[in-house]
């Protein structure tokens, strides 16, 4: 681990009667790096990053010199490798993970190279958190059927894993049904100060990862530096590739003040997604300071942190103080850690009180807590908040957008004595994610579900409510407090512990619910508690979803619309006749507290996470094969070995020029990873669906694309099939179509038909192209389709990534230009030259456009491969190819 030390920075702590080496950063600071105590917390833990692997070859002292020296201009800029302590996965990012270190086994074994060469360096854990589908809510049998339909389901999928795990080292698996990998990591994984024996010695540094999900950044909130990364950059972490980055600007967030009453830490961060999105933070390290982290508790951070993504950023990093040994303590981390961990921290001038001066940043934003007000936020996006208090009027100017109507339309259900009407809210769900970590605002869900139960109030008949706990520790205090049974009352019985509603697991509304939706083309809404809202991702049959607190989805199940004013109108009536408000079911904070301090303990934490990777006796019965490579088997529809490495040559092909290339397709602004590779169902009727079919799946049993990640074929079936993607280059159309000479068709099929012909495709787009969760599928499908080159005004930062991970070419518009001004319908070719030869990042691209009538236009993009490391993972046509090389080489 430790590189050459020409600084001379290993030092040694004395912590509970053991020694442990480290990398000083006031020794660097003595060496001449300069004051490095001025630094964000966050720098320094890349500076300490840079001490310790510094070899004179991926890290140099320059490099080492110029982190320190960040707070002398405070923009960052140079290109560091950096290397994380480990790497953290979720199920449906983590089993194409697998499947391709599977798939490059096989490659390096086809040119009599050694299997055990493709093998984690770096510590991986995967937890089973994606798979559980809510087919079955409100009632107290739900768990335990989703759970049987999750393992009838996936079981080729943890069949796969279960050789994984025994295939690979540095790997464990976290079985299913018990959390959320965030929350997992939040409560046991994470370590905050990691520790390596080496050469005799026992290494202390900053607990560092990347993970293959988005909101990895939660544990930023634990001060975990950590950040979402596509599966491909996550799998050359752990075959030993440093991630390659350029130091980044850190934007400081002050935060004074303290919550008003009847304000939750939901409330609050999505006044910080508003204010950083407005701000515009792509790219960037967000870092909260100031004197409101004297209040702020460790679960209301990692609701801040987690939603790192929604609000653009890298990170959002909270440093070590207090409160993190509070909370070390509280969900039973080994003492001698906890022990570490502060020692640690004050030795290297991490540590935050009162006392501590504020870092420099890049530059920095203030918001006092008590301005917060409670709010929701959609119907599409999660930086679109809404004030409680405006969120019905909202609604009917959504209803105006969205159906060109002036007031809800209302529509029979069958076999009923109800209407659904525009506005109703088909789906309450507490999902876990953002929230469920969060013990103030589950057991403010609770009370509120129990002082409604005493009123004799109940969730409306055409809500499908459903729980979903983070954490089976969850489980355990929301019964211990007596609250378990009030929820279940009003249909918020534990349906899964797992990510269930926000990914687009939230199971099939009920028939007559969908008909009357489809019936009337009603504008349906759901309300959770999760951090994801884009269209299409929640249900097919939803059109309008909205972020809230858990007490807020409780009360919206209650009210049953969007359209109600649930500030000043009644929610409902009590068993007597009588109106109850809003106000009459909220808790106190103080009520809030005394439940959450008489029952959330140390002691639930220490049980439940005894043994963690063990499973229950169906995960402890899944049958796996063995061996060094994989058995593929041609008939499964869920595993089937990639085409990415099939005749990989020893050396790449020089880069060429892109000539004759067609478009695929036209999109606009804020086109997600979910709009390009969604994650939910799809129908027969689509590419992938008649592609199972073919293979004797029923529409019944084809689950989920997130699901499906292990079989390309259908993954690239899904790519741009979002079912609310709209390509303007067939208008009028919905859900994944595009042109081939002309005539309308599906993308997937206008694209293999482009291949035929040897066209290479290109995709153009508008602002904030890939923005949401770290989906490697958006790339990979992307690749598999033939697009060569993708075009837009600009980018979110992992799906940039991903594509020069795939071989792809970013390129951005420059000087203000839009897709607009290039009037394209699809039958223009392009021309893509100032490439060939060799790319150089941040170039200038020129792009050739050819138009049916032989008119021409000229047009300068911006190429978005922005390091050298990114020029040779270009050149090798993806980052995985890249390292395949040169494990083989080695």
């Amino acid at each position: 681990m430790a590189g050459q030390d020409t600084l001379k920075t290993r030092r040694t702590l004395e912590v509970n009667g053991k020694s442990y080496d480290y990398f000083s950063l006031s020794a660097a600071q003595q060496a001449g790096l300069g004051d490095v105590s001025k630094l964000p917390y966050s720098i320094k833990v890349l500076v300490e990053n840079l001490l310790r692997f510094e070899d004179g070859r991926t890290v140099s002292t320059d490099d080492v010199k110029a982190a320190a020296a960040w707070a002398s201009d405070a923009k960052g800029g140079h290109e560091i490798a950096y290397r994380p302590a480990r790497v953290l996965m979720q199920d449906f990012t983590g089993v194409p993970a697998v499947v391709d270190l599977a798939a490059m086994r096989d490659a390096i074994v086809s040119v009599k190279g050694d299997p055990k060469k493709i093998n984690p360096l770096s510590p991986v854990d995967l937890v089973i958190d994606h798979s559980v589908m809510i087919d079955y809510s409100g009632t107290g049998n739900a768990l335990e059927k989703n759970e049987a339909l999750e393992f009838e389901r996936n079981k080729e999928r943890y069949e796969f894993l279960r050789w994984g795990q025994q295939a690979f080292n540095n790997f464990r698996v976290v079985p299913p049904s018990t959390g959320i990998c965030h929350q997992v990591n939040l409560e046991h994984l994470a370590q905050v100060v990691w520790t390596k024996d080496e050469d005799g010695k026992t290494v202390a540094y900053p607990d560092t990862l990347v993970g293959t999900d988005s909101h990895t950044t939660m544990v930023n909130g634990l001060a975990v530096l950590g950040w979402g990364v596509g599966g491909i950059e996550a799998e050359a972490a752990m075959l030993g590739q440093p991630v390659s980055m350029l130091i980044p600007e850190v934007v400081g967030f002050k935060l004074t003040g303290e919550m008003n009453e009847g304000v939750t830490a939901t409330d609050l961060v999505l006044r910080i997604v508003q204010m950083l999105r407005e701000k515009g933070v792509v790219g960037k390290f967000v870092e909260f300071y100031g004197p409101a982290l004297d209040h702020l508790s460790l679960p209301n951070r990692a609701t801040i942190a987690n939603m790192a993504p929604e609000y653009g950023a890298t990170c959002g990093i909270f440093p070590i103080d207090a409160e993190t040994i509070k909370y070390l303590k509280l969900t039973a981390r080994d003492a001698n850690r906890v022990a570490l961990v502060e020692a640690y921290a004050k030795v290297q001038g991490m540590w935050r009180d009162g006392s501590t001066p504020d870092p420099v940043f890049t530059s920095t934003l203030e918001l006092d807590i008590t301005t917060v007000e409670p709010a929701i936020s959609g119907p599409k996006r999660p930086q679109d908040r809404i004030d409680l208090k405006n969120a019905a009027p909202d609604f009917v100017k959504t209803l105006k957008t969205m159906a060109d109507a002036d007031a809800p339309r209302e529509i029979p259900v069958a076999g009923t004595d109800y209407k659904l009407r525009d506005g109703d809210v088909v789906i309450a769900a507490i999902t876990s994610c953002t929230n469920t970590s969060n013990p103030d605002v589950l057991i403010a869900a609770g009370l509120v579900a129990q002082k409604a139960r005493a009123l004799g109030l109940q969730s409306k008949p055409w809500v499908k409510t459903s729980l979903a706990p983070g954490s089976q520790v969850v489980g355990d205090y929301l019964r211990d407090a007596g609250l378990q049974d009030s929820l279940d009352a009003m249909g918020f019985n534990i349906a899964g512990f797992g990510c269930t509603t926000c990914i687009g697991n939230s199971g099939p509304l009920a028939e007559p619910i969908a008909a009357a939706i489809a019936e009337g083309d009603l504008v349906a809404t759901a309300v959770l508690s999760g951090n994801r809202n884009f269209e299409g991702r929640i249900s097919p049959h939803v059109k309008a979803n909205y972020l809230a607190s858990p007490p807020l989805v409780v009360a919206y199940a209650i009210a049953g619309s969007m359209t109600r004013d649930i500030i000043n109108d009644p929610l409902a009536k009590d068993k007597d006749g009588n109106p109850v408000y809003l106000k009459d079911i909220w808790p106190t904070n103080a009520e809030i507290a005394a439940v959450v301090a008489k029952v959330v303990t140390a002691q639930l934490f220490a049980t439940r996470y005894a043994d963690v990777f063990k499973g229950t006796k169906a995960w402890q019965n899944v049958q796996s094969a063995t061996g060094e490579t994989f058995a593929w088997d041609a008939s499964s529809t869920y595993i089937q070995n990639p085409p990415f490495f099939t005749d990989l040559a020893p050396e790449p092909d020089d880069v060429t020029d892109i000539h004759g290339a067609k478009l695929l397709a036209v999109l606009g602004d804020s086109i997600t990873t979910d709009h390009i590779s969604p994650a939910g169902s799809f129908k027969p009727e689509t590419p992938a669906g008649q592609y199972l079919t073919q293979h004797q799946v029923r529409p019944q049993d084809f689950n989920s694309y997130g699901s499906r990640r292990g079989n390309h074929e259908v993954m690239m079936r899904g790519t741009f099939a979002n079912i609310r993607i709209k390509n303007e280059l067939a208008p009028g159309t919905e859900g994944g179509f595009s042109v081939y000479n002309g005539k309308q068709t599906s993308m997937y099929d206008a694209a293999m038909k482009h291949m035929d012909d040897g066209t290479p495709l290109v995709v153009v787009g508008g602002k904030l192209y890939g923005n949401g969760s770290s989906r490697d599928w958006a790339a990979k499908g992307t690749k598999l389709l033939g697009v060569k080159a993708v075009l837009v005004e600009s980018y979110e930062r992992i799906h940039r990534s991903n594509l020069v991970g795939m071989g792809i070419l970013p390129l951005e518009f420059k000087n203000g230009q839009t897709r607009a001004d290039l009037k394209l319908d699809g039958s223009e070719t392009f021309d893509i030259t100032g490439i060939s030869g060799g790319i150089k990042p941040g170039q200038d691209v020129a792009l050739k456009i050819t138009r049916a009538d032989g008119s021409t236009q000229d047009v300068t993009a911006k190429c978005r491969i922005d390091t050298l490391d990114e020029v040779e993972y270009h050149r090798h046509g993806g980052i995985l190819s890249y390292v395949l090389r040169n494990l083989n080489k080695s």
